[in-house]
């Protein structure tokens, strides 16, 4: 069968069963398919496909209209220009958590300009940050390609993400710049030599989805995604919680904890946060209240 005439057949397949963005769907499992990139796509509809090809893209397309997520069919999702390998143990990362990376880049240039403008020379010692529940890793990843001088650690409760995040951490020439713990959040974090008060940075993309909105949340996010990475509980709330006085204890004064949150909490997040300074909400480019800064009093 002819390249252009199983795309079209797979495109309409996926429109069929209502799969959503069925021509990207459709190119994207192609792609994984074959090997090539989409230029090839459109450049050689006339490339027949073998037998075996065919059978592994009728396969993939077979996973995809039941809902499995392309990412964990063909195990990989980009992230801050970085392709991650992605299994069902981890969240697949989203663009929305790229914002919580351009805000922690915004802060640590903030924090050197603050200390310029008193005419103090920015300290020696190396920024330390934690990214807890990290998953597959794509935050302390991003952050530790931006930030090469900072000491990064990062927890996940779940050892099978932890290997996720270190195979990351390792395709990607990482390994030396991150330090994996496996932590439920913060507690017990001592034990990796993180002491009280010694951190400038608390990042965290933590569940945020209440167990009451699930009827709202997209089926194969429900299905296949890891629930313990989506739903914190009955509000939503409760993994925040426990969060944001652990970071107190940790950071240093002065020091930031940076949140992936959604508008269904927003409010709730500003009350925890009422004994911190400088709080502040950022919306995404959609107007949905994405990330919240808070500063350690």
């Amino acid at each position: 069968m002819l390249l252009g005439e199983i795309l079209n057949t797979a495109i309409e397949r996926l429109t069929t069963a209502g799969v959503p963005s069925p021509r990207m769907n459709a190119e994207l499992l192609l792609m994984f398919v074959l090997g090539r990139d989409r230029a090839y796509l459109y450049g050689h509809p006339e490339h027949e496909l073998k037998p075996e090809e065919q059978q592994r893209y009728r396969d993939a397309l077979a996973q995809r209209v039941q809902g499995v997520p392309a990412q964990y069919i063909t195990g990989h999702q980009e992230f801050w220009g970085m392709d991650l390998i992605v299994t069902p143990e981890v969240l697949i990362p989203r663009p929305e958590t790229e914002h919580v990376i351009e805000k922690m880049l915004e802060l640590v240039s903030a924090s050197h300009a603050e200390k310029a403008d008193v005419g103090r020379k920015p300290s020696p010692a190396k920024l330390k940050i934690i990214d807890v529940g990290t998953g597959s890793g794509c935050i302390a990843l991003a952050l530790a390609k931006e930030l090469p001088n900072a000491e990064i650690h990062a927890t996940d409760i779940s050892p099978a993400a932890l290997e996720v995040a270190r195979a990351n951490a390792a395709r990607h020439q990482l390994e030396s710049r991150i330090q994996f713990h496996k932590a439920d959040l913060l507690a017990g974090i001592e034990s990796a030599g993180i002491v009280r008060a010694s951190l400038d940075f608390v990042v965290s993309n933590p569940p945020y989805v209440g167990e009451s909105e699930e009827d709202s949340v997209q089926l194969d996010v429900r299905k296949f995604e890891p629930r313990n990475a989506v739903f914190a509980g009955a509000t939503g709330t409760e993994i925040v919680e426990r969060l944001i006085p652990q970071a107190g204890e940790v950071l240093k004064p002065g020091g930031w904890l940076v949140m992936e949150i959604s508008g269904t909490i927003a409010p709730r997040v500003r009350e925890l946060l009422s004994g911190w300074s400088d709080v502040r909400i950022t919306n995404d480019l959609r107007g949905i209240p994405r990330v919240t800064t808070a500063r350690n009093a």
